[in-house]
């Protein structure tokens, strides 16, 4: 149990640069009582206590302002960090290492009961190990976030993000496809990150620039034929046509 407590307590201090010691997270960091509860309630919800591992995780979620359902499944080593209005919702897969910041939903968009009457559907996203959320993201739905994926703030995921990708936008889009195995706060990775709406509108551009070319060169070719032709065609003479009668 210590040791579980230490390796969370040092994967923040790793990841906040504003962390200065293991006191420090034990005493001010919602973040991780919001998760020792979890970890706790979750204990409960798996062994049947479902109504108490609830009623003790919405007292950590007023305590701490995020929303863990204790049926959902977190992995080590995961960071929450600033925290307020985090929510994670019951049947969400959280791998190891993973980071999420401020404002993050995991929820789900499908009915909890199918056409039978049955419970326990799959609703709720899939973090795979390494991967970091930045504030405000949505990612809503039974789809996987593949290893180390980046998903920017603000984004609304609604597909499966491949491995090492980063999204961002809204619905989210692919802008890097390459992974960075530098921790990237935020989501977002160092360096100048592409804009789709203006690579969409760089890329109608050209294509304006080309159609226009394509027009005058037709133009141009067309003048010059009938520039030629003018020179060499003898207009005909009207033809007097007998009547028969």
């Amino acid at each position: 149990m210590f040791k579980i407590i230490r390796q969370e307590i040092d994967a923040m201090i790793a990841r906040d640069p504003a962390a200065r010691s293991r006191w420090e997270i034990a005493l001010c960091y919602p973040a991780f009582h919001a998760i020792m509860g979890y970890r706790g309630t979750h204990w409960l919800w798996q062994r049947g206590f479902r109504i108490t591992a609830r009623f003790l995780s919405q007292i950590m979620r007023w305590l701490t302002g995020i929303e863990i359902h204790p049926g959902a499944t977190i992995g080590k080593r995961f960071f929450i960090d600033h925290g307020m209005g985090v929510v994670i919702g019951e049947t969400a897969e959280i791998g190891d290492d993973v980071t999420l910041y401020q404002g993050v939903t995991l929820g789900g968009t499908s009915p909890s009961v199918n056409s039978d009457g049955q419970r326990g559907l799959k609703r709720h996203p899939t973090l795979e190990d390494g991967v970091i959320v930045g504030s405000g993201a949505q990612i809503l739905g039974p789809f996987t976030v593949r290893k180390n994926a980046r998903v920017g703030g603000n984004a609304v995921v609604l597909s499966e993000v491949p491995e090492g990708a980063t999204v961002v936008g809204i619905p989210a889009k692919i802008v890097r496809r390459e992974a960075d195995d530098r921790f990237c706060a935020y989501g977002t990775p160092l360096g100048d990150l592409p804009d789709p709406v203006a690579r969409a509108l760089e890329e109608l551009g050209r294509e304006v620039q080309s159609l226009r070319n394509q027009v005058t060169a037709l133009e141009a070719e067309k003048s010059g034929a009938a520039g030629k032709s003018g020179g060499d065609v003898t207009p005909e003479k009207p033809r007097i046509v007998a009547s028969s009668e």
